[in-house]
């Protein structure tokens, strides 16, 4: 396949952005979309030019890290797949493809198409943990658990954090997966200790990093590489309010 790369090319934070176009040939229609950007880059090294900075890791749809906006959607035109499992026989030879990276003030890029999103390691460190006693391993079986509410924790613990919810959101709001986080440690037994402080310190805190309100406009949800579903933002307004008012009754 022949290819006409639209690439966004930053050097920093600070720095003025600008789209560049690069062609790349004889690529396969069995490569990953990653695999076509490590293609680019083995040329222009080769020809002493600076490789496009983008994020990686597991490349097997886990670790949430390929965040690029490709053609104008977070991880590509597949539904529920991540940058790492799309495959160049999704385009067309010939085609023009845009790469952008997460746009969204909470996401500042760092260069090219990676992007900081510790935004979201600060939310888990303000209530994405649970009290458990350490020391000598606890039986799995130790707290018995209805399987409707290990199926509702475990579909919400599967956000994987790549912040594509962002991306496509026009508030740029974070509720999706501060709602997966929640959802996910409110509804075990094992959370519920810290369920109300919980649900006021991540809402409190996704509020402090500059991401948007939710507006209920569903973009989240349609590009979830996880299929996340809205009702985990349900349930993050049912606890926070209902934590608010308990806050509210103590003073």
């Amino acid at each position: 396949m022949k290819l006409n790369l639209k690439i966004w090319r930053q050097e920093g934070k600070e720095s003025k952005g600008e789209f560049v176009n690069y062609p790349v040939d004889n690529i396969s229609e069995e490569a990953s979309f990653l695999e076509m950007l490590d293609t680019l880059n083995e040329g222009l090294v080769s020809k002493n030019d600076l490789p496009v900075a983008f994020d990686h890791d597991c490349r097997e749809g886990i670790c949430g890290m390929c965040s690029l906006v490709i053609n104008g959607e977070p991880h590509g035109p597949e539904k529920a797949t991540t940058t790492c499992q799309l495959h160049m026989r999704h385009f067309k030879d010939g085609d023009t493809i845009t790469i952008e990276p997460w746009r969204a003030n909470a996401f500042p890029v760092i260069k090219d198409l990676t992007t900081d999103r510790s935004a979201f390691d600060r939310i888990m460190q303000s209530g994405g943990f649970v009290t458990a006693r350490t020391g000598s391993a606890v039986d799995a079986n130790e707290i018995p658990i209805p399987k409707d509410v290990a199926d509702k924790a475990m579909d919400a613990a599967a956000c994987i954090g790549c912040g594509a919810c962002v991306a496509a959101c026009p508030n740029a709001s974070a509720m999706l997966f501060t709602g997966a986080k929640v959802s996910h440690l409110n509804s075990l037994p094992q959370g519920k200790a810290e369920k109300d402080r919980r649900s006021l310190l991540m809402v409190q805190a996704m509020d402090e990093e500059g991401f948007g309100g939710c507006t209920n406009i569903g973009a989240c949800e349609s590009v979830c590489p996880k299929s996340i579903n809205l009702d985990v933002i349900a349930q993050l307004n049912r606890d926070y309010h209902t934590s608010s008012f308990k806050k509210i009754l103590q003073f």
